[in-house]
């Protein structure tokens, strides 16, 4: 199967702002699980309740975090049918929530998760009165936060009719290939790309997504039987694994479309997706900011990007930094990113790795200065420096200079105990699996005559020659 790009009409269809501004039918089916569905009359239900609260309330700025992705999607189109202001962390670590305190009044969730805030919890054995979808009264905006290259949180507003945009795109492009498809992801619904693939996209278009994460190989197996049209939501950290959890073996029964995004497929990866599955998965490009940019199947290693319909790109001459205009976007400006790019042909492109210190760790968007800078208030550090390594694999490394209580501590402890004491200090910020893997405490950080870190250098302090322990 070769995916083309297909031409989208002018007014885009406005396929999620006339689905949220009518609801779903008593019929639609919603979600569903291994013990459990919901259909639209239930659904309806329980947006009109929690909407009833909201318009009720004078807090405008509510966090919305809930695991489960129907009564996640029971917040998000209660708080946008509301007028409110949804505001979708990064993640829900204790120091995250802090620095974002100031930003929201009011929590939605399963979990009271903030002290001294309005809290409106979302509770599935509710047994709720049939009740209509409620009125619109004004559309709320989306707000998400991710890693700046600046290390603070990075604050982007989505209207719905950016939403919208992007949703009546991603029908047009890729609706002939999902006929009558459940949906089911190994992301999460919080980050921009769960968010639209497995929320919204799938909301507005009539096609039932799976109300928990997938986990395990033996789950999405499950539901590969059990559905005969299937779309997968996934991360090339996840499907690089997949292959060897299926055995490296063909399935009788695969998903009708792989979806993956977070960061580019490596051929390999993708070639033993197709072995296992017989197709190739659909790769997409973009970011929170950009939204969705170009997508790919990878027939060879050098397979360039397709923009979507409607997105205009160019090169920066500078610096080959890609600059784009879209629907997706605020305004009709040039924004300028910063993934260095080549252009192939009219719309087709290669990337050409990042030109900031914006990395991604198992998909998950991560400041380097963020983290340098958590690490370096810790008071055993003067200075660290982080790095991506790719020998043996992929992972993080840390090098820190200590401060002399640092050094007394790494005698008195030993390096694994250090190890772990600055781990549990990063997890006030970052989630576990961003963690550095491999740490390193030289008696200084090397520098150059000028005072700058030569890669090289920082890299041979991770020579496992020289280094045994990890």
């Amino acid at each position: 199967m070769v995916i083309q790009n297909i031409v989208v009409k002018k007014d885009m269809t406005q396929l999620l702002k006339s689905w949220l501004s009518q609801g779903p039918t008593a019929q639609q089916l919603i979600s569903f699980n291994h013990h459990n569905i919901v259909t639209g009359s239930v659904f309806s239900s329980q947006v009109a309740h929690l909407h009833q609260q909201l318009v009720s309330s004078i807090e405008k700025r509510w966090l919305l975090s809930c695991e489960s992705s129907d009564m996640f999607a029971v917040g998000l189109c209660a708080g946008l049918l509301a007028g409110k202001q949804i505001i979708l962390p990064a993640n829900t670590q204790a120091g995250t929530l802090s620095e974002l305190t100031h930003e929201f009044e009011g929590v939605i969730s399963d979990l009271p998760l903030c002290e001294g805030k309005a809290f409106l919890r979302l509770d599935k054995e509710l047994n709720l009165p049939t009740s209509t979808w409620p009125q619109l009264t004004q559309w709320g905006e989306l707000l998400l936060f991710t890693s700046g290259s600046s290390g603070k949180p990075k604050k982007i507003a989505k209207s719905l009719s950016q939403l919208d945009a992007e949703v009546s795109v991603l029908e047009h492009t890729f609706a002939e290939h999902l006929p009558h498809c459940s949906v089911i992801s190994t992301v999460s619904h919080q980050h921009i790309y769960g968010l639209l693939f497995k929320i919204l996209w799938p909301l507005a278009a009539s096609r039932p997504f799976l109300s928990d994460l997938v986990e395990y190989p033996e789950t999405l197996s499950y539901y590969a039987n059990l559905f005969p049209n299937l779309c997968l939501i996934s991360s090339p950290a996840q499907l690089s694994r997949l292959p060897d959890a299926l055995d490296n073996e063909p399935q009788i029964r695969a998903p009708s479309l792989v979806f993956s995004s977070g960061g580019p497929l490596s051929f390999d990866a993708a070639m033993a997706v197709k072995h296992c599955y017989g197709k190739l998965p659909t790769e997409v490009f973009g970011s929170t900011e950009t939204g969705g940019v170009g997508y790919r199947q990878q027939h060879s290693p050098l397979e360039p990007w397709q923009t979507f319909a409607k997105i205009e790109i160019k090169r920066d001459t500078a610096d080959g930094a890609l600059q784009l205009r879209s629907p997706y976007l605020e305004d009709d400006d040039w924004l300028r990113c910063e993934d260095k790019i080549s252009i192939v042909a009219d719309g087709q492109f290669t990337l050409e790795g990042r030109l900031d210190r914006i990395i991604k760790v198992e998909e998950k968007r991560l400041s380097l200065v963020q983290m340098e800078s958590l690490l370096e208030s810790h008071p055993y550090v003067i200075k660290a420096a982080l790095l991506m390594l790719e020998q043996p694999r992929t992972q993080l490394g840390a090098a820190i200079e200590l401060s002399p209580q640092g050094i007394e501590q790494l005698k008195l402890d030993g390096k694994l105990a250090l190890n772990n004491q600055f781990k549990q200090h990063l997890l006030s910020q970052f989630e576990r699996v961003t963690l550095p893997r491999r740490w390193r405490y030289p008696e200084q950080l090397p520098q150059d005559l000028q005072g700058k870190r030569v890669h090289s250098t920082m890299l041979a302090l991770f020579d496992i020659d020289k280094f045994k322990s990890k």
